[in-house]
């Protein structure tokens, strides 16, 4: 009986309080965060078992294995619930009539873009606490842009449809992370360090290259719809992803000088 009433006290914290509307923001992020932390200190203590060199990394590198551990975990988190939100669920669909496009929200998208704001707060930190071995200035560019433009979108409800779209831009991040990895471990004259490379230039190409036409180009098919946003949430809407998409282009390119490296060694 005491474990029954303990369980309907935790249900009733859990329906009341922890998903309750006004709460699921700072819950989101809170939760987020502490999922990276959790991540990360599972990725240092799994890794050992399954790769015997990383006894001998150094400690910038264990750092950083860990650090790529999560932000993999969060790509595959995000991509998975923003392509689920945008194209599987009704939530953004044009034969919806419950209110504009750009204005629509739920409980859900809400919390996925809180956990990906905590992740994008932990991964800056990490990265300005190491800087700059965990990556330069575009860097933390680009993370202080997603946290502005992310948390404005998940607590005022703005533009979530296009904010979840430059989002599905992170399933390409498994395959830098793998790149590294396997840099890291030795492999980069392995079969499947080529391969990871012909992934890695499609996904970028389709997810931060193509998916962002394809954005602007649905934005300039609602634009009828931006009737009711903010100006400093239009001005995010149009110009945070302009931005982030000029920095995947210079990374495109570096990407594409990459491969063709690596292809004419193998000839």
């Amino acid at each position: 009986m005491a474990i029954k009433a303990y369980q309907y006290q935790a249900k009733l914290l859990l329906d009341d309080y922890l998903l309750a509307d006004t709460f699921i923001p700072y819950t989101s992020v809170i939760g987020g965060v502490l999922s990276c932390k959790m991540i990360y200190n599972l990725t240092q203590l799994l890794t050992p078992w399954y790769y015997k060199g990383y006894a001998g990394l150094t400690k910038l590198q264990r750092v950083e294995w860990g650090n790529r551990g999560t932000s993999t975990a969060h790509a595959i988190f995000i991509s998975i619930m923003a392509l689920y939100l945008i194209y599987f669920s009704d939530l953004f669909s044009d034969s919806e009539i419950d209110g504009r496009i750009m204005l629509r929200s739920s409980s859900l998208s809400v919390s996925a873009l809180g956990v990906s704001v905590g992740y994008f707060i932990s991964d800056l930190g990490m990265i300005i606490w190491s800087y700059p071995s965990l990556g330069g200035m575009e860097y933390v560019v680009h993370h202080l842009l997603s946290v502005v433009s992310v948390a404005y979108s998940m607590s005022s409800g703005e533009g979530q449809i296009y904010t979840l779209m430059v989002l599905i831009s992170e399933m390409t991040t498994p395959c830098v992370n793998l790149r590294w990895y396997l840099d890291t471990a030795g492999m980069k004259k392995s079969r499947l360090y080529l391969l990871n490379g012909i992934m890695m230039f499609f996904t970028w190409m389709v997810a931060r290259i193509l998916l962002f036409v394809y954005m602007y180009h649905h934005m300039y098919l609602h634009y009828d719809q931006a009737e009711g946003i903010s100006s400093f949430g239009f001005f995010l809407v149009l110009v945070v992803p302009f931005v982030l998409a000029i920095m995947n282009l210079m990374w495109f390119r570096k990407i594409i000088k990459g491969l063709k490296r690596t292809l004419a060694k193998r000839q």
